[in-house]
């Protein structure tokens, strides 16, 4: 049994003329130690599918499994502060903070305060390749490709082995892009995560262990 599973999830949702069928019928596992992509045109759904697997949404039907436990049994807000970590196309780094803060941030949600959780900040922004210096500077001092190894750290600050990643590269150059993805593809295959990463970007899926692709709701291997 993977880290996270989805069991024949249907999601619904109703405008004022009519139900809009987003997902249809989706099944599939997702286990640590592999790195994974969802790929899929615009309005495919899967940004709603991430949503539900990131505990924002519950399915209209079927089952979004954690662990083994149906998130629609679980507190989302707790599952959403421990279970799962999400890294964003655009950072959302808290500006007002300092990278050290933003990093221990999820640490402090859990009650990990003080010089330890700053001396684990500075393990995980030597781990996405970054020297300590950075820690007490601001995001806006940082350019794209940082602040979005900085959003990983902040990930793996949250001791979970479930990172989802939303069009991580969207907002950088194809440099910066092949670096971020090294990161992704060794915490998945030397540390032992699960990632799960939505993209647009077709160049990536030589590099993911498995690729899925979303079409008309339904989910589909490559």
């Amino acid at each position: 049994m993977g880290i996270l599973e989805l069991k024949n999830v249907y999601y619904n949702y109703r405008n004022k003329h009519q139900t809009v069928e987003v997902l249809k019928d989706v099944s599939c596992s997702f286990e640590t130690g592999k790195i994974y992509a969802i790929i899929g045109k615009s309005g495919s759904g899967k940004s709603t599918m991430l949503s539900l697997m990131a505990g924002l949404d519950v399915p209209t039907s079927g089952q979004v499994l954690y662990e083994g436990i149906p998130t629609s049994e679980m507190d989302l807000d707790r599952y959403r502060r421990e279970g799962v970590a999400v890294i964003y196309q655009n950072f959302r780094l808290f500006p007002l903070l300092t990278i050290s803060e933003n990093i221990t941030y999820p640490m402090e949600l859990r009650g990990f305060k003080g010089e330890p959780a700053r001396q684990k900040a500075k393990e995980l922004i030597r781990k996405v390749a970054l020297p300590e210096t950075v820690l007490d500077r601001f995001p806006a001092m940082l350019s794209g490709g940082e602040q979005q190894r900085v959003a990983i750290a902040r990930a793996l600050s949250m001791d979970t082995k479930l990172i989802l990643a939303d069009e991580p590269t969207g907002n950088l150059d194809e440099e910066n892009s092949r670096n971020i993805i090294d990161i992704l593809v060794s915490l998945a295959r030397n540390d032992n995560y699960c990632v799960v990463m939505v993209t647009h970007d077709l160049s990536v899926i030589p590099r993911m262990d498995v690729v899925y692709r979303l079409s008309g709701g339904q989910l589909f291997p490559e």
